[in-house]
């Protein structure tokens, strides 16, 4: 199924049903008073988040979105039916913006309901317009219009780890190696065009790994991917940085990614965070050595922080089950 995580809809709630003007008729009673009934509600539209859908994909095909009307009122007093309410189904995590990008909602439980275009109010009929000076008003109210607009849907991934790191680091096979997902993995940058889930199963133990697209600098402006991936990466309980060892300019991209993240959110510099550096079945081991302890002295140096960095091989296999382990301790913890 192709994964759509942002769209753009129109919405329109039902107007009212206009009031009725009538009068009683009845064969002895020749000047019966006023008897118009109401119209009735138009009918509102209603987000709800159900947990059967993954993908806002539907919404690529209709993208308006309208409930019904009120029907008018009737004489002998007869109320209008009040539309149907049109109930549009999203899944989990889903925000709702307006047109010029105000947030408005963020739906994230089962069975949660946002009234995101209520119905118009129907017209009075004229039985309510009779007075001791007007005992037969000829008139009545129509019913109030609908309100319709464009609003913005976007869904953020809830994973418990995210996978960060330039384009061909090695994430989309560190994913496939460590989970059933099946991501499209080759030798080119923007191999992964839009985020990818699986759930990791680990000493009997479970949790949900997302694979970010690869960001590069300038990706919080719209570069490259643009930032529409971001986005994913504020509801991951960890981070696990992934870092091509066979390039010289390692460190450079990983600043370069940690630059990105505090530009778009500051927050997500503060996320747990696990290193890894990839590829190493394709380094000597006094490599290996020499950049472990030069990104290491540039942890301590910049962020004054002492991080584990593990080592790694997404091709081989190696060192993979440590790196999960830790990763599940961090979640949990």
């Amino acid at each position: 199924m192709q994964f759509i995580d942002e769209v753009k809809i129109y919405v329109e709630s039902g107007s009212g049903g206009n009031g009725a003007v009538s009068f009683r008729r009845e064969k002895f009673v020749p000047m019966g008073g006023p008897d118009g009934g109401d119209g009735g509600r138009g009918g509102s539209v209603v987000i709800e988040c159900v947990k059967n859908i993954n993908t806002l994909i539907d919404f690529r095909y209709k993208q308006h979105f309208k409930a019904a009307n009120g029907q008018r009122g009737q004489g002998r007093n007869k109320s209008g039916l009040s539309g149907d309410d049109l109930v549009i189904k999203v899944p989990f995590a889903t925000q709702i913006f307006d047109n010029e990008g105000n947030f408005i909602v963020d739906l994230m439980s089962e069975g949660q309901k946002f009234v995101i275009a209520k119905g118009g109010r129907g017209g009075l009929g004229n039985t309510n317009f009779k007075s001791s000076i007007n005992q037969a008003p000829q008139y009545a109210k129509p019913g109030e219009s609908g309100e319709g607009f464009w609003i913005k849907l976007q869904l953020k991934l809830l994973s418990d780890a995210g996978l960060l790191g330039v384009p061909n680091a090695g994430k989309s096979t560190f994913l496939a190696s460590t989970t059933r997902a099946k991501p499209k993995i080759a030798d080119y940058p923007f191999t992964t065009i839009k985020p990818q889930l699986g759930v990791v199963y680990i000493d009997d133990n479970e949790f949900v790994l997302a694979d970010i697209p690869g960001l590069i600098e300038g990706a919080s402006l719209g570069r490259g991917l643009g930032d529409r991936f971001l986005k994913h990466i504020e509801r991951c309980k960890i981070l696990l940085h992934i870092l091509d060892g066979s390039r010289e300019d390692m460190i450079e991209n990983y600043e370069i990614i940690r630059n990105e993240l505090s530009l778009y959110n500051k927050d997500l510099a503060d996320k747990k965070e696990i290193i890894a550096i990839n590829k190493i079945d394709i380094l000597s081991k006094e490599d290996l050595q020499i950049k472990k302890r030069e990104l290491s002295k540039y942890l301590e140096k910049r962020y004054s922080k002492k991080n584990k960095i593990f080592t790694i091989s997404t091709a081989s296999s190696i060192g993979l089950k440590d790196v999960l382990r830790e990763l599940y301790k961090q979640i949990k913890s």
